[in-house]
């Protein structure tokens, strides 16, 4: 805490906003005063905010949380303090850890999911390096959600079309905003790396630097917050829907990992630089148990417009060495960088528990030795569908899993499956105007 108080104290902070990630990845918190968040002994958040569905309901079942509601201590993690650059006056952001009275993790708290997962690496030496590659959406601004989303204007005066991946001039077009976007990361000090444009119109990808999994986590919940600000300062939204557009490519958030030996060294190659047998046991974990853990990589009843019916889009379990045709994608690289992209998380996810699944997925290949399938050259883009078709049946696998509720913890499975329930629910309750076009009269 003392190196928080210097921190604000020495850049004059006159607002500290106290976030604390939910369920979908969205922040919730506290907006206090710098100088009563300063002589403040503690702060409390209900344990119920990670039971909030997306539409503000709250799941049927709430047997898994305390029936009086009670309250959590929230810690500041001093290493997450940074400043909030679109604000007027001098303000702070720091992440906050959720404590029970006992001085534990909150154990449905999506960053301690991570913690947990990553504390089981810890145990046996061994430290996780991942890195996100995260597209998202420009649009016009959406007043009324019944009308379908539109590419924005650029400074040519055209809304942009499809088809311009890797296209500089493309990018140019919305230079003033990312121009804007770079310098509010440059002063979060989030370390993204490439800015690219892909093949939907308006449609972009920022690369982050690989590094330890809870920092790249925080700089992924960081960076939606920052570039749906840019956004809006620009009169556009930013979308992570992952599939927010008819007939137009959906967004992922790509996760590139390997693992490391408690003397830096990647456990993924052998010493004469071939693969090792930990790097293919990590591979057979992601495909027997990423199936199970899809209700967390597409967890929106819209993620499955990208995960199943979406082109581009990998829903096969093989492995391949440079192949984008499979969900497994092992990248060429120099063999000390040697590592595997799962390719099936959609943009809309909460980057905390994606990657907490796909570390857990790699974690229990490793501990049981399972071995993959025979690594592929063919292109599997037509293969059929061998993942849940949605969320429900997605929810379904996921809590016959006894090995991954293990791991990620039984009464935050239960809360999450809780919650994620209830909104499909939801969404089943509103009749779309598919339903009034085509059923009213003909039916």
């Amino acid at each position: 805490m003392e190196t928080i108080k210097e921190w604000i104290l020495e850049n004059n902070i006159t607002e500290v906003e106290c976030l604390v990630p939910d369920m979908t990845g969205n922040a919730r918190g506290k907006i206090i005063p710098a100088n009563k968040f300063l002589k403040e002994s503690g702060m409390k958040l209900p344990e119920s905010l990670f039971l909030q569905t997306i539409t503000g309901e709250w799941p049927d079942d709430e047997s898994m949380i305390d029936p009086t509601d009670s309250d959590m201590n929230i810690k500041p993690d001093a290493s997450s303090i940074r400043f909030v650059p679109w604000a007027k006056e001098p303000t702070a952001q720091i992440i906050h850890d959720c404590y029970e009275r006992n001085d534990e993790l909150v154990e449905i708290a999506p960053r301690s999911v991570l913690k947990r997962v990553l504390k089981l690496y810890k145990d046996k030496g061994l430290t996780p390096v991942v890195a996100p590659e995260l597209e998202f959406y420009l649009v016009k601004q959406n007043l009324d959600e019944d009308f379908p989303l539109e590419p924005p204007i650029g400074r040519n005066g055209r809304s942009e079309t499809g088809g311009q991946s890797y296209s500089i001039d493309a990018l140019n077009e919305f230079d003033p905003l990312f121009e804007d976007m770079f310098d509010y990361c440059d002063a979060q000090e989030l370390e993204v790396d490439t800015l690219i444009h892909e093949s939907g119109p308006a449609q972009m990808e920022i690369n982050f630097a690989h590094g330890d999994a809870i920092k790249c986590a925080d700089q992924a919940f960081l960076f939606k917050r920052t570039v749906r600000e840019t956004a809006l300062k620009h009169g556009l939204y930013a979308t992570f829907m992952a599939n927010p557009m008819e007939n137009a490519p959906g967004s992922s958030m790509h996760i590139h990992q390997s693992v490391l030996d408690k003397n830096g060294h990647n456990i993924f190659i052998n010493a004469d630089e071939t693969d090792s047998d930990t790097f293919l046991h990590y591979i057979g974990g992601l495909q027997k148990y990423t199936p199970a853990s899809i209700a967390f990589l597409a967890p929106n009843v819209n993620s499955y417009r990208r995960l199943i019916f979406g082109e581009s889009t990998p829903s096969n379990m093989e492995w391949g060495e440079d192949n984008r045709s499979v969900g497994i994608r092992v990248p060429s690289s120099e063999p000390v960088a040697r590592r595997v992209e799962n390719r099936f998380a959609g943009s809309d996810v909460n980057p905390y528990l994606a990657m907490a699944v796909t570390l857990a997925c790699g974690y229990l290949g490793m501990v049981n030795k399972l071995k993959p399938t025979e690594k592929t050259t063919k292109d599997h883009s037509e293969d059929p569908n061998t993942l849940p078709h949605n969320l429900e049946d997605a929810l379904t696998k996921l809590e016959a899993c006894d090995e991954l509720i293990e791991v990620l913890g039984a009464r935050f499975v239960a809360t999450y499956v809780s919650m994620k329930r209830k909104e499909y629910q939801t969404f089943f309750q509103v009749i779309s105007s598919w339903e009034r076009e085509y059923l009213l009269l003909n039916v």
